[in-house]
């Protein structure tokens, strides 16, 4: 039995037989290479296609081996980088060592390979330095931070056009155990079937926006403008502008409304080109125009612990954002109140760190500070004083550790200010001047005791070396306890700020906002919910369009294991549902008590008596498919049309089981490309074979 949950959805020629003998044998040899290692996904077997016959499993077969040899020389660029460690480099502080700058500059993969290797790979393959270096940074992080998707490029589970994805969305995540697991999850997704870089990227978005913090957000919208480049046919050039994705959904709707307004027979133009010609009439001849305005519309699909302060992310126009994006555009639409001011209730005591906390780790056994002389504090202030600043200043490089030469010199001018600090109060050094001769009487009692007569006395050393030597020795001594008591408070505000980061989290999740993120399925994030979430979710809900809503809010009822959209509903019809429909209960539904097993349940619209389908249907059809079901295409299906009847009307019925959404050119395909077969089975499947026996298979995309 399915378990629903609820989303809101709102509308805003022959070839030789030598030839095929090759492809034969690579196709073969393809199936003879590595299986992935364990713990990893996908095998070494056929593609999820299947092998194609002909010069298309060639095709196939040399993909796969360009995937297999691009590990290959991963593995060796890293082991490459391994025999060029950085220690044979010069080291900081040295002269003509790596600028503090540049060592900052670099990637954190390189931290430990020879600023030359770069330079070494470079000549070896004919490119630039900087594409060497970029070649050793992809190499070892796909080695050292990426093995499950090296495995998967060696088996042919991805191909080299998949790397960026994981390089750029899996491989800058910190924590390993969360990176292994969004890796493990990519892969998996990936190997059941056909993924195209776009959808591979899209999956990992969605599941990287799933704890994206506010900071994030908003460092991206800090980086939105508009800039231009040139493009590669001559005289043209490229106007780019960073928005956010509700912002450019708008502004494409927009310039496509009034594209399609410009309906002129004798016009030749394309759409893109009246695209682009309505943008230059707006943005260089605002008011000219006659066109009457248009309105953009955006479809927002948002789950209710997304509207109600969750992390999950949502969809607007088909793309997946943050779920505090879509708060923030209901609430600029004035579909949510404003969000409340103050800061969260986090039950924090204020006290310092608990009995057994990782801060009692760090405590150094030495007496308080308050204990210590006056030159002792003074002399481990002044050192505290100073390496905070320089660090804070950003001296030494940007290392924590000064170099060696400039270590020294503190040093020396720490023991030469304690011992003034010492002659000027009378410090413990005075009392170092008669312990020689004590400690040279009792030496001597003992030898004469155990061995005789002593032998002769040697010369005495010159005066004032022994207090000298003992003097070194305590300010040695000092220098190792300031430097102990700078690595504890160091250590300390380390650890201090690691426990603030998790005081910072438990209150999150102690919050209504963390609850409700953490709760297992919708109808638990309502029950988690406060009751004015609740209250303002049921007055979203019971909207019926106008303002800034196109139309009324529609509830996606999805089935909790697999996102499948088993209805699509709304307030009303709910509230419909809920009672017998006898006139009383229909004046009074919260008395009805009535036994509801003979009322219809909810499911998909009925047929459409016709070709085209009704309203409902309709709508559910968009909402259910939302983007083209050809395998590997991510384009939106068109508006007003391309629903495609797998068995053609009259033949079949104009229903939710016969009917599937397409981008024009992938409809064109179904009915006009020879030798192409598309079956549809009533959960939805489509299963797509092509001429050379190659099956692919796409379900609707989950919810």
């Amino acid at each position: 039995m399915a378990v629903g949950r609820a989303t809101i959805v709102l509308a805003t020629h022959h070839y030789r037989d030598p030839f095929l003998s090759v492809a034969e044998h690579m196709i073969e040899h393809m199936e003879q290479e590595p299986t992935v290692a364990a713990g990893t996904s996908g095998t070494s077997g056929a593609p999820v296609a299947g092998w194609a016959s002909g010069p298309l499993g060639a095709v196939q077969a040399a993909d796969r081996e360009i995937a297999r040899q691009t590990a290959v020389r991963a593995r060796a660029v890293a082991e490459f980088a391994a025999s060029r460690p950085a220690s044979v480099d010069r080291q900081p502080g040295e002269p003509g060592a790596m600028s503090a700058e540049r060592r900052a500059a670099r990637p954190q993969v390189l931290a430990d390979v020879s600023e030359w290797a770069a330079q070494e790979l470079a000549v070896a393959l004919s490119l630039s330095t900087e594409a060497a270096e970029q070649l050793l940074t992809r190499s070892l992080t796909l080695v050292h931070r990426l093995p499950g998707t090296l495995a998967a490029l060696e088996a042919g589970v991805l191909h080299v056009g998949h790397l960026w994805t994981m390089l750029e969305r899996v491989a800058p995540i910190t924590d390993d155990a969360v990176r292994a697991r969004t890796e493990k999850a990519l892969l998996d997704w990936a190997a059941d079937r056909v993924t195209t870089p776009a959808q591979l990227a899209a999956k990992a978005r969605r599941l990287g926006l799933a704890r994206q913090d506010a900071e994030r957000l908003l460092q991206a919208l800090r980086e939105r403008g508009v800039s231009v480049r040139p493009d590669r046919r001559d005289g043209m050039a490229v106007v780019e502008s960073l928005l956010s994705v509700p912002e450019a959904q708008a502004v494409v709707d927009v310039l496509g409304r009034y594209a399609d307004a410009l309906d002129d027979p004798e016009d030749r133009r394309t759409r893109g080109q009246k695209m682009a010609d309505v943008l230059l009439d707006l943005v260089l001849r605002p008011g000219e125009s006659r066109l009457p305005p248009v309105q953009a519309q955006l479809t927002v699909v948002a789950g209710v612990r997304t509207l109600a302060g969750g992390e999950e992310p949502g969809e607007i126009g088909g793309e997946p954002v943050p779920a505090e994006m879509v708060r923030a555009l209901a609430r600029g639409l004035g579909l949510l109140a404003p969000a409340a001011a103050g800061p969260a209730d986090t039950g924090s005591t204020g006290e310092g760190p608990r009995p057994g906390h990782l801060l009692a780790q760090w405590e150094v056994e030495t007496s308080p500070p308050e204990t210590w002389p006056d030159w002792l504090r003074d002399a481990d202030e002044r050192w505290w004083a100073e390496m905070e600043a320089r660090v804070l200043a950003g001296g030494w490089g940007g290392e924590e550790d000064p170099p060696p030469e400039v270590r020294q010199r503190l040093w020396d001018e720490d023991v030469r200010g304690a011992a003034q600090l010492r002659a000027d109060d009378g410090g413990p050094g005075a009392a170092h001047a008669a312990v020689p001769t004590r400690e040279g009487e009792r030496w001597a009692a003992t030898e004469s005791a155990s061995c005789g007569a002593p032998a002769p006395a040697p010369a005495p050393a010159p005066a004032g070396l022994w207090p000298a030597a003992h003097a070194a020795v305590d300010e040695a001594s000092l220098a190792l306890l300031a430097l102990d008591r700078a690595m504890n408070r160091a250590s300390g505000a380390v650890d201090r700020a690691r426990l603030a980061d998790h005081e910072d989290e438990e209150s999150w999740r102690r919050s209504p906002a963390g609850r409700i993120d953490a709760a297992g399925s919708d109808l638990a994030a309502l029950v988690a919910a406060t009751a004015p979430q609740r209250a303002a979710l049921a007055e979203l809900l019971d909207r019926s369009g106008g303002g800034t809503l196109v139309d009324r809010p529609r509830i996606a009822v999805v089935d909790e294991l697999t996102g499948a959209l088993l209805a699509l509903t709304d307030a009303r019809e709910l509230r419909r549902r809920a009672h017998c429909g006898r006139p009383a209960c229909t004046r009074r539904p919260e008395t009805c008590e009535h036994d509801l097993t003979g009322r219809p349940g909810l499911g998909p619209p009925p047929p459409t008596d016709g070709y085209r389908p009704g309203a409902a249907l309709d709508r559910y059809l968009r909402a259910r498919d939302r983007r083209c079901r050809f395998a590997g295409c991510r384009r939106r299906v068109p508006r007003g049309g391309e629903l495609d009847h797998n068995t053609p009307y009259p033949d079949g019925p104009t229903s939710a089981e016969n009917l599937t959404g397409f981008c024009t050119g992938h409809h064109r395909g179904k009915h006009q490309a020879p030798g192409w077969t598309y079956d549809l089975d009533p959960t939805g499947t489509l299963t797509v074979t092509t001429p050379t026996g190659l099956v692919a298979q796409t379900e609707p995309p989950p919810f």
